[in-house]
C-alpha cells in the first residue's frame, strides 16, 4: 500500500512522511522544489527521508496535469495532499502562483484520485485563513467562510468547495484540514518563529505587525502530524444521503498573544528582542483560534505542546541547523 504525499520536501510534508515511514508505510513523495524560499532547506528536509526504507521521490509540479495523471499506475491507495503555494503576503505580489498551484494543482490531485482504482482516502491541506475577518472566537468549522481577506485564503476555501463537489460526484472519501499557524523544527523561513529567531541572533529588529496586537493559535508540528495521520486512518463513510467529505480545524486550541511568543523566544535565546512596530498588513487577520471539538470527538485529537515547550525545541533545532 502506497501513500502519496505531495509537498514532501515541505515542512509538514517531511514530518508526515517521516511518521508514515516509521510505522512501515510505503511513501511516494512529490515536490517541485520551487524557490519560494530556500531550496537548500527543502533538499535538506528531503535528505532526512531519501535513505529510509519505503520512501521514493519524484520531482514533480502538481500543476503539470500530464505528469500528475501519470501517477494513476503508481499503486497509490491514500493521498496526503500538502503541496501548495503558501503565504498570505506573497499572494499580494504573485497571485498567479496561487491560482496555478492551489487551484489547478488541487484539481489535478483530485483528478488523480478520481482515476485511481481503489483509492481509500484523500486528506488535503486547507487553512485557518478561510475564516477571513471573523471576530467570533474560537473559530468553528460551522462558522461562515465566505469573506476571505486574501487571495491565499480564497484559494484554500475554493479547494474545500471543489473537494466537496468531487466527493459528491465521484464518491471519493476526502477530508480537509484547516491548519492553524504550524511551527517547529524544519519549519518555514517565512513564518514568525524563524523570522524572529534569525533577526534576533543577528541583532536586528523584528517586525511586529499591528503594533503587537495580534494573536495566533500556534500549533507544534508533532501535534499537527499526529492529527493528520489519525485522520488519514479514518476516512469518511460513503453512506446514502451523505457526501463522504468533511472538514476539520487542526490547531492547538490556545490563542496566544504575539508578544507572549516574543517573550518565550527571548527566554529561549537568552536575549531581548529589538522591536520594529508596524501597522496591520493587507490580507492579515488580528487573531486566529481553533475550536477543535470536532476532530477531538472523532479522532481523540489532543495537542500537548504549548509554546513554552515548542519554541525552545525550534530554537534548539535552528541553532543546530545553522551550525551556531
Amino acid at each position: 500500500m502506497t501513500v502519496l504525499v505531495t509537498g514532501a520536501a515541505g515542512f509538514i510534508g517531511r514530518a508526515v512522511s517521516q511518521v508514515l515511514l516509521a510505522r512501515g508505510e510505503s511513501v511516494l513523495g512529490i515536490d517541485n522544489l520551487n524557490d519560494y524560499y530556500d531550496q537548500g532547506l527543502k533538499r535538506a528536509r528531503l535528505a532526512t527521508l531519501t535513505d529510509q526504507k519505503g520512501f521514493s521521490f519524484r520531482e514533480l509540479d502538481i500543476a503539470e496535469t500530464d505528469d500528475i495523471l501519470a501517477l494513476r499506475d503508481a499503486g497509490i491507495k491514500r493521498i496526503v495532499h500538502l503541496a501548495a503555494q503558501a503565504g498570505v503576503r506573497y499572494s499580494l505580489k504573485n497571485p498567479y502562483a496561487y491560482a496555478r498551484a492551489n487551484l489547478l494543482g488541487h484539481l489535478n490531485i483530485m483528478e488523480l484520485a478520481r482515476g485511481t482504482d481503489g483509492l481509500e482516502h484523500m486528506v488535503y491541506a486547507s487553512s485557518s485563513s478561510v475564516y477571513g475577518g471573523n471576530t467570533k472566537v474560537p473559530f468553528s468549522v460551522d462558522d461562515r467562510t465566505d469573506t476571505p481577506v486574501s487571495l491565499y485564503a480564497a484559494t484554500k476555501r475554493s479547494d474545500e468547495l471543489m473537494s466537496h463537489s468531487y466527493s459528491h460526484l465521484y464518491r471519493i472519501p476526502m477530508t480537509g484540514l484547516r491548519f492553524f499557524t504550524v511551527y517547529g523544527p524544519w519549519g518555514r523561513p517565512d513564518m514568525a518563529a524563524w523570522i524572529f529567531t534569525e533577526k534576533m541572533l543577528k541583532g536586528e529588529a523584528i517586525p511586529v505587525f499591528n503594533n503587537g496586537e495580534m494573536k495566533r493559535d500556534f500549533t507544534f508540528i508533532d501535534d499537527i502530524v499526529a492529527g493528520v495521520v489519525a485522520v488519514l486512518d479514518g476516512p469518511p463513510k460513503d453512506s446514502e444521503g451523505q457526501v463522504p467529505h468533511r472538514v476539520y480545524n487542526i490547531g492547538n486550541n490556545r490563542c496566544e498573544p504575539l508578544m507572549r511568543l516574543i517573550e518565550v523566544l527571548e527566554d529561549a535565546l537568552g536575549m531581548k528582542a529589538k522591536k520594529d512596530f508596524q501597522p496591520m498588513q493587507p490580507g492579515d487577520v488580528q487573531a486566529t483560534y481553533a475550536d477543535i471539538d470536532a476532530i477531538a470527538n472523532d479522532f481523540g485529537y489532543a495537542p500537548t505542546t504549548p509554546i513554552d515547550v515548542g519554541i525552545p525545541k525550534f530554537v534548539e533545532w535552528y541553532k543546530a541547523y545553522k551550525g551556531l
